[in-house]
């Protein structure tokens, strides 16, 4: 399974926000000299550096304007408008290429954005898998002699993710579930050229193909979700039967956990606050723990801060309180996966953390921020492993009905079920020639 030397892959991402970036790091022990971002490796030109730092500069601000009322909203609304992803529905010819794209390979062909980086690459070809379409349009653009896959971060893509010609690309595409398969379809993509694979998940939370480590922690967390038993008591056989376990266990390993993530930009770190003012009186009483996600930002990490002193709750700070900050992201992917092994649900907008309730994690879904997040909501909603949030002011009141009535125990299960879970294996499987030994994803997450 790719452990010899020559069997090693370039594995290339980019730094903007964590999403491209959380897709390579469960795939990084295949990656020859590790993972390689493409918009800040050493030696990259200053002309590339300059056309990477301007589109991430963009990205963060506009993403933050929508924390300004009305007028921010319809600044990102607008900017939102040229990458939207177009209804499914009635199936037709998607393949014109558009404006997006256009001014993508403009950059490519007329700056030579990216050809450095390729021909590095190109002095030991070998498989070459990224995370972002357009290294792998410079890939294809300038003469990469290798394999050139990419993998897809959402539930559903804009037209940009496919080449300008598409039915005549080398592109290979790993699809996280079966719509963006018919939807790179539509972009007149291939049908040899996509394999579903999954979304690709960190090793350590699965503990292999048997999914020892999940099964262990979903049997955990269940006794944490569903606080009178109406569930458990109603599905014990087929919970069982799931999770491969002669019994549940009958009492838990950790505190019911809620894990509160903010996006890569930066985003809705208000939420944070609101909810844990409203949660002052179970933190205080010691019925619950709260992780705060900073990522690797100092100024939500502060702002962490500051909103747990004004709560009054500053002593419970490293005991009923948690805030992950780390200024390395491989660091902070390693430290979040380990956190979430002890999460009961996570609450974040829906990015890429979308296909995480197959570790079995329901997602409280904050407002989704861009096209393709309003599309992950839809597929959250659809596979029933994703609930929108109530009023974050309200938090203590709802959430606890919540937990009474066992509908997070229920969306817990739905995503263990339904979402697909063996990405990283399925990915290292095709990169070594083997792609019938890769697990099935099932087709009915169609939306």
């Amino acid at each position: 399974m790719l452990k010899k030397h020559n069997h090693k892959i370039w594995l290339v991402t980019v730094d903007m926000g964590y999403g491209h970036q959380r897709a390579t790091f469960p795939l990084k022990h295949l990656a020859q000299g590790g993972i390689i971002s493409a918009n800040t490796y050493r030696g990259i030109p200053d002309s590339d550096k300059k056309i990477w730092e301007t589109s991430r500069h963009l990205y963060e601000f506009i993403s933050r304007l929508t924390r300004i009322p009305v007028v921010g909203q319809k600044a990102f609304d607008l900017y939102d408008h040229f990458q939207a992803i177009p209804e499914f529905y009635p199936k037709r010819d998607l393949s014109q290429p558009t404006l997006q794209l256009k001014e993508t390979m403009a950059l490519v062909k007329s700056r030579n954005w990216g050809k450095h980086l390729i021909e590095k690459l190109n002095k030991k070809p070998r498989p070459l898998v990224t995370s972002f379409f357009a290294v792998a349009f410079m890939a294809e653009q300038f003469g990469y002699k290798g394999e050139i896959y990419c993998i897809i971060c959402d539930a559903d893509i804009a037209r940009v993710w496919a080449d300008l010609k598409p039915q005549n690309s080398r592109v290979n595409y790993f699809a996280p579930c079966y719509r963006v398969v018919e939807r790179l379809k539509l972009y007149g993509v291939q049908p040899e050229k996509i394999f579903l694979t999954g979304f690709p998940l960190p090793k350590e939370n699965l503990g292999g193909e048997n999914l020892s480590a999940l099964r262990h922690d979903m049997g955990h967390r269940l006794f944490n979700l569903d606080a009178a038993g109406r569930y458990l008591k109603r599905y014990h056989q087929n919970i069982k039967e799931h999770l491969k376990m002669k019994k549940l266990p009958k009492k838990h390993n950790h505190p019911f956990t809620v894990t509160f993530a903010v996006g890569g930009a930066g985003a809705q770190r208000e939420i944070g606050a609101k909810m844990l003012k409203s949660l002052k009186q179970k933190i205080e009483a010691k019925s619950m723990r709260l992780n705060l996600i900073a990522g690797t930002h100092v100024d939500v990490h502060d702002y962490f801060i500051k909103a747990v002193e004004n709560a009054g709750l500053t002593r419970h700070l490293g005991k009923e309180i948690h805030i992950l900050f780390q200024q390395d992201k491989t660091k902070y992917f390693a430290e979040f996966n380990n956190w979430l092994r002890t999460t009961d649900v996570l609450w974040t907008k829906p990015s890429e953390l979308s296909f995480y309730p197959a570790l079995g994690i329901p997602i409280i879904m904050a407002p989704p921020i861009g096209s393709q997040e309003k599309f992950n909501r839809l597929w959250l909603k659809t596979i029933g492993a994703g609930i929108s949030q109530n009023d974050p002011r309200y938090t203590a009141e709802w959430l606890f009905d919540w937990l009474q009535s066992g509908w997070l125990a229920q969306a817990a299960m739905r995503g263990f079920i339904e979402a697909p879970r063996f990405g990283t294996y399925n990915i290292e499987k095709i990169l070594a020639n083997k792609p019938e030994k890769a697990q099935k994803v099932k087709t009915l997450m169609q939306y």
